[in-house]
């Protein structure tokens, strides 16, 4: 059992399921009438040739044929879509068609001697008119339900329109014995245009599969007017066919062939290049028919004999197939004329409009404009083409044929701006603003083409024809103009993507140095942890568990040796100070309370006096500032300060420097020790890298300098988020 899940059902633009999907269950009245109706058809596209053998045997048969057609189509269309109301209506009207031919056949073999019962004769001489006269209503009928039946101008429309037909059905069958058939024909000309109009209107509301429906019965139209049209000039011309009439009615046949096509989902939608290439041959068909008929009948003399007829029309066919040739030979024989023209080469503007084809092939810059090179020099018969590409005023050959070794060249911002408003220049420009480019070819014949965006140079197309050779033409210069606009869009494009992509890169960068920072100072913030209770357990818990003991020690002495226990308290309160002492020194490690209280030049002054090296503070117009902003400076210069102990060796002596500007605070630690080598040191060791992440938590910047025997410099700055506050006095 397949899984709904896996073999979802997929709805198109009708709203309904495609047939290998769901058929939709036929409504039983629908269908039932469909098979009456294909029945009628059917027996009476059969029975006309055989009714009258002694009658217009080819009148019949070709009736029939049509007749059983429609009636093929309609049932072809009532399987495929049962619930639809198309197939009931073309069934209708191939009922309508078989039996107006079946009973005028019959009366027609009346005619002829047969012998037919009074009765059946009477229905016949009635049906035949009624049946002709519905015929037109009911192709008015299926045109303004396109494509699938339902009809939106009402029922009641279309009822008065079948009540009009049966009316002018009983006028005509009053009109016996002659039957005159041109009420019939104004009759079907009215309905064409109402059905035309109603099923304009509906296709240009229509989209996906009901647009393409309809558009197989527009094939089926343009179709049906290009054999009339042929039909109406062989007749015009060569008196054939003679019965224009049979004509119209095999003309109708693409209709079946539409309806039977539209039926299908696989089939509608192949309809798109059929529908223009047919409604271009019937256009071209009625160009070539109306112009021989205005030249010939119109204006000359119509053809007297056999023979001048038989010319006239095979000159409308080979008119016909010239035009046909038309295109196809036209671009051969443009060829031929820019090999006649150009010599080898082909037009000028080949390389213009195969430019944007080729840019659309994503293919590598270098190589585009390696083959925009070759075809400028092939069509433009050049002796050297060259593209220069670059950016800031320097550019470089990046491109040229023939090869030849890369070239540089600088421009100044006066250069630059000349270059850009300068347009296709010649030799005589390029002597005075670009002389470098003259160098080895001051006798050739050269054209450049900066190649500019917003007004920035972003290149420049240069294109060289050898001494004595053609001179460039304005339609060359043109050609150049547009070409470098193209090549600068292009250019400007490269670098917008290149500039994506480094973007790209640097967020990819940030982000894992983001990803890694945070485990760092996750792991950091553990290991302080650890820190503080280490040095709890082994420092001041140890000094507590001491003073525990000596005071219950005290309590006992207190009753036995009041003296020594006065001793021991008073070591016990020194004891106490000693615990207190060491209980402030790891709070001070931990946050320096010096720091939030006076902020950051005192606790920067007050750790300097502390320092493994003899060290300077310099501040100049600090002020308070956002804990975050004050803490970053501050334990930077504390592991810079304590680095520096530990490396700098001794005699060494460090400065602190802190500084405000441009709304940055910016601080330095500077020591004249041993220094180290650069490479490979910076950003390695983990106190650089927990002054990085600290930094850079707030937005700043780190840099280190460093250089055997010459000490060791570090450097920050840290943007200052809050407005500055007034510098605390020292009391």
């Amino acid at each position: 059992m397949t899984n709904p899940i896996s073999a979802p059902i997929f709805v198109n633009q009708l709203g309904r399921t495609p047939e290998k999907e769901r058929r939709e269950p036929a409504k039983p009245v629908p269908a039932l009438l469909g098979v009456v109706l294909a029945a009628i058809a059917l027996a009476g596209g059969v029975a006309s040739p055989l009714i009258d053998r002694h009658g217009d045997l080819q009148t019949q048969v070709v009736r029939g044929i049509v007749v059983v057609a429609f009636a093929l189509a309609g049932v072809f269309a009532l399987a495929r879509r049962p619930s639809e109301r198309q197939p009931v209506l073309v069934l209708l009207a191939a009922s309508l068609g078989g039996a107006a031919s079946a009973l005028a056949a019959l009366i027609e073999a009346h005619g002829h001697g047969m012998s037919v019962s009074a009765g059946l004769l009477s229905f016949a001489r009635v049906g035949e008119p009624v049946a002709l006269a519905l015929l037109p209503i009911a192709i008015m009928h299926l045109l303004l339900g396109l494509p699938d039946g339902s009809c939106r101008l009402g029922r009641l429309a279309i009822g008065i329109g079948y009540l009009l037909g049966t009316a002018l059905g009983i006028g005509l069958w009053t009109r016996r014995p002659t039957l005159p058939l041109w009420p019939v024909g104004l009759e079907l000309l009215v309905a064409l245009g109402v059905g035309a109009i109603g099923s304009q209107r509906r296709y240009t509301r229509s989209s996906g599969l009901e647009r393409q429906r309809m558009q197989w019965f527009g094939w089926a139209a343009a179709l049906t007017v290009e054999i009339l049209l042929v039909a109406l000039a062989m007749r015009g011309l060569w008196e054939w066919p003679t019965r224009y009439p049979l004509v119209a009615v095999v003309s109708l046949l693409p209709i079946a062939v539409a309806v039977v096509m539209g039926g299908t989902r696989r089939f509608a939608a192949r309809i798109d290049r059929i529908l223009a290439h047919t409604v271009s041959l019937a256009g071209l068909t009625g160009i070539v028919v109306v112009v021989y008929l205005v030249i010939v009948l119109g204006l000359g003399q119509g053809p007297s004999s056999h023979g001048e007829r038989s010319l006239l029309v095979y000159s409308m066919v080979a008119a016909a197939i010239a035009s046909l040739l038309y295109g196809p030979a036209r671009q051969r024989l443009g060829q031929a004329a820019n090999r006649i023209v150009y010599g080898e080469r082909e037009a000028p503007d080949t390389v213009l409009r195969t430019f944007g084809s080729r840019l659309s092939r994503a293919i590598p810059m270098d190589e585009l404009l390696l083959q925009v090179a070759e075809s400028l020099r092939k069509t433009l018969a050049l002796s050297a083409a060259e593209v220069w590409t670059g950016s800031g005023g320097r550019l470089e050959r990046t491109i040229s044929v023939p090869d030849v070794p890369v070239t540089r060249l600088a421009l100044n911002e006066e250069e630059q701006s000349v270059v850009a408003r300068a347009g296709v220049t010649g030799t005589a420009w390029l002597e005075v603003w670009l002389p470098a480019m003259l160098e080895g070819r001051r006798d050739s014949i050269l054209r450049v083409a900066p190649t500019t965006h917003s007004g920035q140079v972003l290149g420049l197309i240069v294109a060289v024809r050898p001494p004595g050779g053609d001179q460039f033409t304005t339609d060359d210069d043109t050609m150049l103009t547009e070409l470098a606009r193209q090549v600068a869009l292009a250019l400007h494009n490269v670098e917008l993507d290149s500039a994506l992509q480094e973007s790209l890169e640097e967020v990819r960068r940030q982000a894992d140095e983001l990803q890694a920072s945070r485990a760092r100072i996750v792991a950091a913030s553990d290991a302080a942890r650890r820190q503080i209770e280490r040095n709890l357990h082994d420092g001041a818990q140890q000094h507590l568990v001491a003073l525990a003991v000596n005071v219950r020690l005290a309590r006992k002495l207190a009753e036995t040796d009041p003296e020594a226990s006065f001793e021991l308290l008073d070591q016990l309160g020194l004891d106490l100070q000693d615990a207190v002492q060491e209980l402030r020194a790891l709070a001070h490690g931990i946050y320096p309370p010096l720091l939030i209280d006076r902020g950051l030049e005192e606790a920067l002054r007050a750790a300097a006096g502390r320092a493994a090296l003899e060290t300077d503070v310099v501040a100049t117009d600090v002020h308070r500032y956002s804990p975050e902003t004050e803490a970053a400076a501050y334990f930077c210069c504390m592991e810079a300060l304590q680095n520096a102990g530990k490396h700098a060796g001794e005699g060494s002596t460090a400065t602190v420097k802190v500084w405000e500007d441009d709304r940055r605070l910016f601080f330095e630690v500077s020591d004249n020790g041993a220094g180290f080598e650069m490479k490979g040191a910076a950003g390695k060791g983990a106190g650089f890298v927990n002054m990085s992440d600290r930094v850079g938590a707030v937005g700043g910047t780190l840099n280190v300098e460093s250089a055997p025997g010459k000490g060791t410099t570090i450097s920050g700055r840290v943007p200052i988020t809050v407005p500055a506050q007034p510098k605390v006095a020292v009391s």
